[in-house]
């Protein structure tokens, strides 16, 4: 039987934690006279007792994780955690139903970045900075997951990693936590770089610490319904930089402020997603300057530079809306399709099947390439210099297949509940890849999903919640084994 008080134990205090955080928009609503401050005050409250309810509860518990708690801990506590954040929704504006406020917790602690608001302009400035606070949390969260859970639990390949993170949860638990903190530390510094950058390019202080707090996070959220469109030029183009930053692994950026940029440079990753975005980026805009440019006197520069914030926000799985892409035309939607499923590097905020795994895909393809051609010789897969075991290989495969299967049963769920074809595929592009925009008829004018039928929304939920987690960590719970062993 699995002891799963450590695993309530955690989560009791990172609800207590949340509770504590959603002091920041009661002051800032109390600050500005709005009632919705005691939204946030019942809310936090509410949090605060049960939370240490469960903590007081599991206080005896060995607090050393094994591999089975570890899953629980990494599933529980992005279905608990949302809960916990879809309150101040319910109880506050917007005062939303169940559906639509654990749809937006969803969307910003997994940083996919879908509004289930139709209406943010009128919103209080507490609850965007709340809705900012998910989508950083989320985004810090995960990038401790990905460098501490994830290798030692062998997802999707995460095992070749392990070399940088920890070989046991339960005695390398206190290296864990310097590792975290240093994260934590790194990750802080890089959003407040983000936010004096976009104080000096003219933003107003609260917009500069919402988008920040959101872009650092590659989440997407918007405090407006215009979304970053309200910022053309300069602001767009820091917003692109820090995008790009957050969707490199966070391990090498830890190593470059203890000093040593050398990893960084010499990362496979790293190399191979800013090679690939400089190829989207020149061919989206070939294409628009041949195509479209000529006979409309568009400014050459300025679809440069709006193709560059558009294809980052989605490479990085950021989202942030800055205009219709849709007329771009077929070619280039296509291109932003597919970068988007591809997203960041391992270890970052980004989302998606990630860089990694096609690298590893690709050399596997054209060792079996090479088998076909010279049966008789060996060809050894390496990344990095490093050798692909076998378990590596294996699992990354049967993570593209379950991603594609996951992906194209979205893609029907969300047709049978009577959605347009275009608004069901982006539906569930965005929900698995935790990408941000969807479009199609049914979606508002400012891109919230809030006409969907309730079915559907659920379905994104879950989309949103098993991409997040990288699927199989989730769905390896239901295997009747993993209670027994």
């Amino acid at each position: 039987m699995i002891d799963i008080r450590p695993v309530a134990n955690t989560i009791g205090k990172l609800v207590v934690t949340l509770g504590v955080a959603m002091s920041l928009p009661m002051l800032v609503d109390l600050w500005r006279g709005d009632r919705n401050w005691t939204a946030f005050l019942e809310s936090g409250a509410l949090c605060a007792i049960l939370g240490s309810i469960l903590v007081l509860a599991t206080r005896t518990a060995d607090q050393s994780l094994k591999i089975q708690q570890a899953f629980l801990l990494t599933t529980g506590l992005w279905l608990v955690l949302p809960l916990v954040g879809a309150l101040p929704f319910m109880l506050g504006a917007p005062y939303a139903g169940f559906s639509d406020a654990y749809f937006e917790a969803m969307s910003g602690m997994t940083t996919t970045g879908t509004t289930a608001f139709p209406k943010l302009d009128g919103l209080p400035q507490g609850t965007h900075l709340w809705r900012a606070i998910l989508q950083w949390t989320g985004g810090l969260g995960i990038i401790v997951v990905a460098m501490i859970f994830l290798p030692v639990m062998k997802v999707g390949g995460m095992q070749f990693f392990r070399s940088e993170g920890f070989d046991t949860l339960g005695k390398i638990l206190p290296r864990a936590f310097d590792i975290a903190t240093e994260t934590t530390l790194v990750y802080v510094f890089i959003t407040c770089l983000c936010f004096i950058t976009f104080i000096l390019l003219g933003m107003s202080g609260f917009d500069a610490l919402f988008h920040a707090l959101t872009a650092c996070s590659t989440g997407g959220f918007s405090n407006y319904d215009a979304g970053f469109a309200t910022w053309p030029g300069a602001p767009q183009i820091a917003a692109a930089f820090f995008m790009i930053v957050a969707a490199l692994p966070f391990i090498r950026m830890v190593q470059l402020f203890r000093g040593n940029g050398a990893p960084i440079w010499r990362d496979v990753q790293v190399r191979a997603y800013l090679r690939w975005l400089f190829y989207i980026v020149s061919l989206i805009v070939i294409y628009r300057l041949v195509i479209q440019a000529p006979g409309t006197g568009a400014n050459p520069f300025q679809i440069i530079g709006d193709t560059v914030f558009n294809v980052v926000s989605t490479a990085s799985g950021t989202g942030f809306a800055a205009g219709d892409v849709t007329i771009w035309g077929h070619f280039p939607f296509a291109l932003l399709i597919i970068i988007g499923l591809v997203g960041g590097c391992t270890g970052s905020t980004a989302c998606a099947i990630k860089v990694f795994r096609f690298l590893v895909l690709f050399r596997a393809i054209r060792a079996q390439a090479r088998r076909m051609h010279s049966p008789h010789r060996v060809f050894p897969l390496t990344l990095e210099g490093r050798p692909l075991d076998r378990d590596v290989v294996s699992s990354v495969m049967a993570f593209f297949t379950l991603f594609i299967l996951t992906f194209g049963l979205l893609i029907v769920g969300l047709s049978l509940t009577g959605l347009h074809p275009r608004t069901a595929l982006t539906g569930a592009w965005t929900a698995i890849a935790n990408v941000g925009p969807v479009w199609g008829p049914e979606v508002s004018r400012n891109g919230a999903v809030d006409q969907f039928p309730t079915a559907a929304k659920w379905l994104m939920i879950i989309g949103m919640f098993l991409g997040r987690l990288e699927l199989l960590s989730v769905l390896v719970l239901l295997l009747p084994r993993f209670w027994r062993q």
